[in-house]
Protein backbone atom coordinates (compact mmCIF):
# COMPACT_ATOMS: atom_id res chain seq x y z
CA UNK A 1 0.00 0.00 0.00
CA UNK A 2 1.49 3.34 -1.06
CA UNK A 3 1.61 6.53 0.98
CA UNK A 4 -1.42 8.12 -0.71
CA UNK A 5 -3.77 5.22 0.04
CA UNK A 6 -2.50 4.63 3.59
CA UNK A 7 -4.91 6.48 5.92
CA UNK A 8 -2.37 6.74 8.75
CA UNK A 9 0.21 8.44 6.52
CA UNK A 10 -2.48 10.74 5.13
CA UNK A 11 -3.50 11.83 8.64
CA UNK A 12 0.13 12.43 9.54
CA UNK A 13 0.62 14.60 6.49
CA UNK A 14 -2.49 16.63 7.22
CA UNK A 15 -1.39 17.04 10.81
CA UNK A 16 2.10 18.11 9.71
CA UNK A 17 0.70 20.61 7.20
CA UNK A 18 -1.63 22.02 9.85
CA UNK A 19 1.21 22.42 12.35
CA UNK A 20 3.38 24.05 9.68
CA UNK A 21 0.62 26.53 8.85
CA UNK A 22 0.19 27.32 12.55
CA UNK A 23 3.94 27.89 12.87
CA UNK A 24 4.08 30.21 9.85
CA UNK A 25 1.03 32.11 11.11
CA UNK A 26 2.75 32.58 14.46
CA UNK A 27 5.82 33.99 12.71
CA UNK A 28 3.68 36.41 10.70
CA UNK A 29 2.00 37.64 13.90
CA UNK A 30 5.01 37.68 16.23
CA UNK A 31 7.84 38.86 13.95
CA UNK A 32 6.52 42.38 13.09
CA UNK A 33 5.45 42.96 16.70
CA UNK A 34 8.78 41.78 18.10
CA UNK A 35 10.85 43.81 15.65
CA UNK A 36 8.76 46.92 16.35
CA UNK A 37 9.21 46.52 20.11
CA UNK A 38 12.96 45.95 19.75
CA UNK A 39 13.44 48.97 17.50
CA UNK A 40 11.37 51.17 19.80
CA UNK A 41 13.28 49.98 22.86
CA UNK A 42 16.60 50.52 21.10
CA UNK A 43 15.63 54.07 20.17
CA UNK A 44 14.48 54.85 23.71
CA UNK A 45 17.68 53.43 25.22
CA UNK A 46 19.79 55.38 22.72
CA UNK A 47 18.09 58.68 23.58
CA UNK A 48 18.29 57.91 27.31
CA UNK A 49 22.02 57.21 27.06
CA UNK A 50 22.55 60.67 25.54
CA UNK A 51 20.17 62.71 27.69
CA UNK A 52 20.27 61.14 31.17
CA UNK A 53 23.90 62.10 31.93
CA UNK A 54 22.92 65.76 31.49
CA UNK A 55 19.99 65.59 33.94
CA UNK A 56 20.91 66.82 37.46
CA UNK A 57 20.47 64.19 40.13
CA UNK A 58 17.88 66.27 42.02
CA UNK A 59 15.71 66.47 38.89
CA UNK A 60 16.21 62.88 37.76
CA UNK A 61 13.21 60.71 38.76
CA UNK A 62 15.46 57.66 38.94
CA UNK A 63 17.14 59.19 41.98
CA UNK A 64 13.96 58.65 43.99
CA UNK A 65 13.01 55.14 42.88
CA UNK A 66 14.99 51.90 43.26
CA UNK A 67 14.55 50.88 39.63
CA UNK A 68 15.36 52.47 36.24
CA UNK A 69 12.70 54.38 34.34
CA UNK A 70 13.07 53.83 30.58
CA UNK A 71 11.96 56.79 28.51
CA UNK A 72 12.99 59.46 30.97
CA UNK A 73 15.53 60.84 28.53
CA UNK A 74 12.94 60.87 25.74
CA UNK A 75 10.50 62.91 27.82
CA UNK A 76 13.23 65.34 28.88
CA UNK A 77 14.41 65.66 25.28
CA UNK A 78 10.88 66.44 24.03
CA UNK A 79 10.38 69.07 26.73
CA UNK A 80 13.81 70.60 26.08
CA UNK A 81 13.29 70.79 22.31
CA UNK A 82 9.84 72.34 22.76
CA UNK A 83 11.26 74.91 25.17
CA UNK A 84 14.10 75.64 22.77
CA UNK A 85 11.65 76.23 19.95
CA UNK A 86 9.59 78.53 22.17
CA UNK A 87 12.63 80.57 23.18
CA UNK A 88 13.88 80.76 19.60
CA UNK A 89 10.54 82.13 18.37
CA UNK A 90 10.88 85.39 20.30
CA UNK A 91 13.12 88.35 19.53
CA UNK A 92 15.82 87.44 22.06
CA UNK A 93 16.05 83.88 20.80
CA UNK A 94 16.30 84.95 17.16
CA UNK A 95 19.05 87.39 18.10
CA UNK A 96 21.04 84.65 19.83
CA UNK A 97 20.56 82.34 16.82
CA UNK A 98 21.80 85.04 14.44
CA UNK A 99 24.88 85.64 16.59
CA UNK A 100 25.59 81.92 16.71
CA UNK A 101 25.17 81.55 12.94
CA UNK A 102 27.43 84.54 12.37
CA UNK A 103 30.07 82.80 14.47
CA UNK A 104 29.65 79.55 12.53
CA UNK A 105 29.90 81.39 9.20
CA UNK A 106 33.46 82.34 10.12
CA UNK A 107 34.50 78.69 10.26
CA UNK A 108 35.44 77.45 6.76
CA UNK A 109 34.39 73.79 7.02
CA UNK A 110 31.76 73.95 9.74
CA UNK A 111 29.70 76.63 7.99
CA UNK A 112 29.18 74.46 4.89
CA UNK A 113 28.04 71.47 6.93
CA UNK A 114 25.75 73.60 9.12
CA UNK A 115 24.19 75.43 6.18
CA UNK A 116 23.46 72.19 4.31
CA UNK A 117 21.96 70.46 7.35
CA UNK A 118 19.87 73.49 8.26
CA UNK A 119 18.43 73.74 4.77
CA UNK A 120 17.60 70.03 4.71
CA UNK A 121 15.80 70.11 8.06
CA UNK A 122 13.94 73.32 7.27
CA UNK A 123 12.74 71.87 3.97
CA UNK A 124 11.77 68.52 5.47
CA UNK A 125 9.98 69.87 8.56
CA UNK A 126 8.38 73.00 7.15
CA UNK A 127 4.58 72.80 7.19
CA UNK A 128 4.45 74.82 3.99
CA UNK A 129 6.74 72.45 2.15
CA UNK A 130 5.23 70.06 -0.38
CA UNK A 131 8.32 67.87 -0.50
CA UNK A 132 7.54 64.26 -1.29
CA UNK A 133 3.78 64.65 -1.17
CA UNK A 134 3.20 62.44 -4.21
CA UNK A 135 4.69 59.44 -5.95
CA UNK A 136 5.02 58.82 -9.66
CA UNK A 137 6.53 56.68 -12.40
CA UNK A 138 9.27 57.63 -14.86
CA UNK A 139 10.99 55.65 -17.57
CA UNK A 140 14.37 54.71 -16.11
CA UNK A 141 17.07 53.60 -16.89
CA UNK A 142 15.82 53.25 -20.45
CA UNK A 143 12.61 53.49 -22.44
CA UNK A 144 10.18 50.73 -21.58
CA UNK A 145 11.40 50.30 -17.98
CA UNK A 146 9.56 52.18 -15.24
CA UNK A 147 10.76 53.21 -11.78
CA UNK A 148 8.96 54.66 -8.76
CA UNK A 149 9.95 58.24 -7.90
CA UNK A 150 9.00 60.77 -5.25
CA UNK A 151 7.87 64.13 -6.59
CA UNK A 152 9.88 66.98 -5.03
CA UNK A 153 9.34 70.48 -6.46
CA UNK A 154 9.37 72.38 -9.73
CA UNK A 155 12.78 72.99 -11.25
CA UNK A 156 14.07 76.32 -9.98
CA UNK A 157 17.10 78.56 -10.19
CA UNK A 158 19.79 77.99 -12.78
CA UNK A 159 18.52 74.51 -13.62
CA UNK A 160 15.18 75.92 -14.73
CA UNK A 161 16.93 78.74 -16.58
CA UNK A 162 19.29 76.44 -18.47
CA UNK A 163 16.53 74.13 -19.64
CA UNK A 164 14.41 75.08 -22.61
CA UNK A 165 11.52 77.38 -21.86
CA UNK A 166 9.11 74.85 -23.31
CA UNK A 167 10.27 72.16 -20.85
CA UNK A 168 8.10 72.20 -17.73
CA UNK A 169 10.60 70.26 -15.62
CA UNK A 170 10.13 69.01 -12.09
CA UNK A 171 12.67 67.51 -9.71
CA UNK A 172 12.06 63.94 -8.61
CA UNK A 173 13.92 61.62 -6.26
CA UNK A 174 14.55 58.11 -7.56
CA UNK A 175 15.08 55.84 -4.50
CA UNK A 176 17.10 52.65 -4.55
CA UNK A 177 15.93 49.26 -3.34
CA UNK A 178 15.83 48.21 -0.54
CA UNK A 179 17.33 51.38 0.97
CA UNK A 180 15.15 54.33 -0.08
CA UNK A 181 17.36 56.88 1.71
CA UNK A 182 19.85 56.71 -1.18
CA UNK A 183 19.02 57.39 -4.79
CA UNK A 184 19.27 59.85 -7.65
CA UNK A 185 18.00 63.37 -8.25
CA UNK A 186 16.43 63.68 -11.70
CA UNK A 187 14.96 66.67 -13.52
CA UNK A 188 12.19 65.29 -15.71
CA UNK A 189 9.61 66.99 -17.94
CA UNK A 190 6.26 66.99 -16.19
CA UNK A 191 4.60 65.32 -19.17
CA UNK A 192 6.95 62.32 -18.82
CA UNK A 193 5.89 61.59 -15.24
CA UNK A 194 2.88 59.38 -14.49
CA UNK A 195 1.38 60.52 -11.19
CA UNK A 196 0.24 57.73 -8.87
CA UNK A 197 -2.75 57.71 -6.53
CA UNK A 198 -0.87 55.80 -3.82
CA UNK A 199 0.63 57.73 -0.93
CA UNK A 200 4.33 58.31 -0.49
CA UNK A 201 4.30 55.85 2.43
CA UNK A 202 2.79 53.12 0.24
CA UNK A 203 5.31 53.87 -2.51
CA UNK A 204 8.13 53.61 0.02
CA UNK A 205 6.82 50.22 1.15
CA UNK A 206 6.76 49.13 -2.48
CA UNK A 207 10.38 50.17 -2.93
CA UNK A 208 11.65 48.74 0.37
CA UNK A 209 9.96 45.37 -0.22
CA UNK A 210 11.31 45.17 -3.77
CA UNK A 211 7.78 44.96 -5.14
CA UNK A 212 6.55 42.27 -2.73
CA UNK A 213 4.18 44.61 -0.87
CA UNK A 214 1.76 46.18 -3.33
CA UNK A 215 -0.62 48.83 -1.95
CA UNK A 216 -4.31 48.32 -2.53
CA UNK A 217 -5.69 50.13 -5.56
CA UNK A 218 -9.16 51.77 -5.46
CA UNK A 219 -10.28 49.57 -8.34
CA UNK A 220 -9.63 46.51 -6.17
CA UNK A 221 -11.99 47.96 -3.53
CA UNK A 222 -14.88 48.14 -5.97
CA UNK A 223 -14.43 51.82 -6.88
CA UNK A 224 -13.57 51.34 -10.52
CA UNK A 225 -14.28 54.29 -12.83
CA UNK A 226 -17.64 54.30 -14.51
CA UNK A 227 -18.00 53.22 -18.12
CA UNK A 228 -18.03 55.90 -20.86
CA UNK A 229 -21.43 57.46 -21.46
CA UNK A 230 -22.59 58.94 -24.76
CA UNK A 231 -24.39 62.26 -24.36
CA UNK A 232 -27.31 63.45 -26.46
CA UNK A 233 -25.06 65.76 -28.52
CA UNK A 234 -22.90 62.82 -29.56
CA UNK A 235 -20.01 63.53 -27.19
CA UNK A 236 -18.60 60.98 -24.79
CA UNK A 237 -18.18 61.57 -21.06
CA UNK A 238 -14.78 59.99 -20.42
CA UNK A 239 -14.48 58.60 -16.86
CA UNK A 240 -11.52 59.92 -14.91
CA UNK A 241 -9.99 57.98 -12.04
CA UNK A 242 -10.90 59.63 -8.79
CA UNK A 243 -13.74 61.67 -10.35
CA UNK A 244 -16.39 59.24 -11.62
CA UNK A 245 -19.19 61.80 -11.90
CA UNK A 246 -20.04 61.72 -15.62
CA UNK A 247 -21.83 65.07 -15.66
CA UNK A 248 -18.70 66.93 -14.57
CA UNK A 249 -16.35 65.50 -17.20
CA UNK A 250 -15.29 67.42 -20.30
CA UNK A 251 -16.90 66.21 -23.52
CA UNK A 252 -14.83 64.44 -26.12
CA UNK A 253 -16.16 64.57 -29.68
CA UNK A 254 -16.90 61.23 -31.29
CA UNK A 255 -15.66 60.69 -34.82
CA UNK A 256 -18.48 59.52 -37.05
Amino acid sequence: MDDETNPKIGRRRRLFNRLRNYFLTGIVVAAPLTITVLLTASFINWVDSWVKPWIPARWNPESYVPFPLPGTGVVVALVALTALGFLTANVLGRTIIRLGEALLNRMPLVRNVYAALKQIFETALSERSRTFRQAGLVEYPRQGLWAVVFIATDAKGEVSHRLDDEVDAISVFLPTTPNPTSGFLLFVPRKDVIMLDMTVEDAAKLVISAGLITPEWPVARGRAPAAPRVREDGSVAVPVRGAPAPGELPPVPVKR
